[in-house]
C-alpha cells in the first residue's frame, strides 16, 4: 500500500488505514474542531452587520465548549453490531465510486452493508492524480484522497468494508451467497460494482520487470522516479493525465502511442504537447523492456516502417485501457462482446436481487461521477426491491 506522508514522501506496506480517526489530532493535542468557529460571514468574529449578502445569510456559528472534544466510542457512527457479520441485506462487491456511493445510500437506509473492497481497494481513482472534473473540489483532488474519504464516509454510517476479492458466487436462491477468503458472505440483494482492471502489453520482459520499473500506476509509484527518464504507453486522457503527473518527478516523460492520432480529449492533448518536459512519440510501439534486474531501457518499433531502435529508459508506465472484472460472474449474469455486465432497467441484472453499478456495466462513460451515480441508483433500487419482497422495511424519505 502506498501512503504519503506530512512531507509527501511515499512510504510502502505499512498498516495505517485510509482513513484517519484522530480527525488530524497530532500527538494527543487537541482537536482541530475544539471550540471551532465558523465564519460564513467573511469577519473574525461574527457576520458584518450590513455587510454584502454571503449565501448563508452572513451566519456565525462559536462554540463556547471546551478545547478538547471528549473522546468518543470507537467504531462507525450508526453501526452496533457485530464488526465480523457476514450477513446483510446488501452485499456490495467492490470500492470505487460506485460501489462507495452504493454503500453509503444503503447504510443511511439502515440496511447496513457489507463491502468486499478487494484487496487493492479503492478502484481506478487510486491510479489517479488530479481528478479536475468530480464536483465540489473547485482546486481539483487526488484520486487516492478522494476514495479515502468516500471510504470514510460509508464507514461513518455503518458500513462494514471488508479489504478481500471474492472468489466465487451462488445466485442460484437467496440469500445470494459469495466467497471471499475462505469466507462465505450472504446477501438478500448484491450490488455488483467491480469496475476494469488496467490492461497490459504482454510482454515477458514488462511482466518481469513489474516493480521494478515497470508500473500501472503513476500515483503510487511516480515519487520513485524523481529526476529520472521515463515513459508511458497510451493515448487517451489517463495516459496524458499520467504523463502530465509524472512531471512532478521525472526529468524527462515520453508519451508512446501506437497510431498517429490520439482518443484524448483536446484540453489533455493541447495540455500534453506544450508541457516542457513531455515529449510525443507517434507510431511508436515497445516491442521489449531492456534490463535484467530493472527497467534500463525500451526498444521501441516504428508502427509504420517496422524499424526498431533503443531508448535509454529508467520507468515504464501502462496506461492502454480496462478490462471489465466480470469473470467470477460470467457464468450468472448477461455480459455483452467486450466482457462488461448487461444491465436492464437502469440497475438490475437478470437475477432478480442483483443490482449492477458503475464501470462494470460501463464503458461508454467511464467517469467517477458517473459511477458514483451508479451506485446511488443501485443502493435505490435495491433498497426499494428489498422492501417489495418484504425484506426490509422502508427506512427513508423519498429524497434520501
Amino acid at each position: 500500500m502506498l501512503q504519503l506522508g506530512d512531507d509527501n514522501d511515499a512510504h510502502r506496506d505499512d498498516n495505517r488505514t485510509m482513513t484517519d480517526d484522530t480527525n488530524g489530532a497530532q500527538d494527543g493535542g487537541a482537536s482541530p474542531f475544539g471550540a471551532m468557529k465558523i465564519n460564513f460571514g467573511g469577519g473574525p468574529e461574527a457576520a458584518p452587520a450590513g455587510g454584502a449578502l454571503t449565501p448563508f445569510g452572513g451566519i456565525s456559528i462559536i462554540s463556547d465548549g471546551p478545547d478538547e472534544v471528549p473522546a468518543q466510542p470507537a467504531g462507525p457512527i450508526g453501526y452496533t453490531g457485530d464488526p465480523g457479520r457476514t450477513e446483510t441485506h446488501v452485499l456490495i462487491i467492490g470500492s470505487g465510486p460506485a460501489g462507495l456511493t452504493a454503500a453509503i445510500y444503503a447504510a443511511r437506509a439502515n440496511l447496513q452493508p457489507i463491502v468486499l473492497a478487494g484487496s487493492t481497494p479503492g478502484g481506478q481513482l487510486m491510479l489517479t492524480s488530479d481528478v479536475e472534473n468530480y464536483p465540489g473540489f473547485p482546486d481539483g483532488i487526488d484520486g487516492p484522497e478522494l476514495m479515502a474519504k468516500m471510504r470514510a464516509q460509508a464507514e461513518r454510517f455503518g458500513s462494514q468494508v471488508v479489504d478481500v476479492d471474492i472468489d466465487r458466487v451462488d445466485f442460484s436462491a437467496r440469500p445470494f451467497r459469495v466467497w471471499a477468503r475462505g469466507t462465505e458472505y450472504r446477501g438478500q440483494s448484491v450490488i455488483i460494482a467491480t469496475g476494469a482492471s488496467a490492461l497490459w502489453l504482454n510482454l515477458e520482459s514488462e511482466q518481469r520487470l513489474r516493480g521494478r520499473g515497470v508500473s500501472a500506476c503513476a500515483t503510487c509509484d511516480g515519487f520513485f522516479f524523481r529526476n529520472r527518464e521515463i515513459a508511458v504507453v497510451g493515448g487517451g486522457d489517463s495516459a496524458m493525465e499520467e504523463a502530465n503527473f509524472l512531471t512532478k518527478f521525472a526529468s524527462k516523460v515520453h508519451l508512446l502511442h501506437r497510431r498517429d492520432g490520439f482518443r484524448a480529449s483536446k484540453i489533455m492533448i493541447d495540455r500534453t504537447y506544450n508541457h516542457p518536459k513531455i515529449e510525443v512519440h507517434t507510431n511508436t510501439e515497445v516491442a521489449e523492456v531492456l534490463g535484467d534486474a530493472k527497467v534500463e531501457g525500451l526498444r521501441l518499433r516504428d508502427t509504420a516502417t517496422g524499424e526498431e531502435r533503443d531508448l535509454p529508459m529508467e520507468g515504464l508506465f501502462i496506461a492502454i485501457g480496462h478490462k471489465p472484472n466480470t469473470d467470477v460472474f460470467a457464468d450468472w449474469l448477461d455480459v455483452d462482446a467486450k466482457g462488461y455486465l448487461v444491465a436492464h432497467d437502469h440497475t438490475r441484472s437478470r437475477i432478480d436481487g442483483v443490482f449492477i453499478a458503475g464501470d462494470v456495466h460501463d464503458h461508454r462513460y467511464r467517469q467517477a461521477v458517473t459511477a458514483a451515480g451508479d451506485g446511488c441508483k443501485a443502493a435505490i433500487d435495491a433498497e426499494r426491491w428489498l422492501e417489495s419482497e418484504g425484506l426490509a422495511e422502508h427506512q427513508t424519505a423519498t429524497t434520501w
